[in-house]
C-alpha cells in the first residue's frame, strides 16, 4: 500500500491501528478475521488514494472484534472526513438512503 509515508498505518492518525479490546479467548480465530478485514481496508485505501486523499489524513483501518470478526473502521482527519462526507452525499436520496 502506498501513501503518505514509508510507515502509511501510523502517519499522522496516531494509534487508529490498536484493538479496541483486551481479552483474546483462546480458540477464536482472530487472524482469519483480520486478513478479511484488511483486505476489504487495503481495497478502500486504494480508492481512497484513487480520488485524492492522503493516507495521512484518511484511511481504512483492518482490525477483529472480539468473536473473530473481522473489522474495517475509517479514520481521518475532520477536514478529510467532511470532503469524504460531500463525495457520498450526491449518491444518498433525500431520505438518507442510497438511491
Amino acid at each position: 500500500m502506498s501513501g503518505a509515508g514509508e510507515n502509511w498505518l501510523s502517519d499522522g492518525l496516531g494509534d487508529v491501528a490498536g484493538a479496541d479490546f483486551g481479552l483474546w479467548v483462546s480458540g477464536v480465530d482472530y487472524i482469519a478475521g483480520w486478513r478479511e478485514a484488511r483486505e476489504s481496508a487495503d481495497q478502500l485505501n486504494r480508492a481512497f488514494l484513487g480520488v485524492g486523499f492522503e493516507l495521512s489524513e484518511l484511511r481504512a483501518v483492518a482490525s477483529a472484534n472480539e468473536e473473530g470478526r473481522g473489522v474495517v473502521r475509517v479514520a481521518g482527519w475532520p477536514g478529510a472526513v467532511d470532503r469524504l462526507a460531500g463525495l457520498l452525499e450526491p449518491l444518498a436520496d433525500g431520505d438518507g438512503g442510497a438511491r
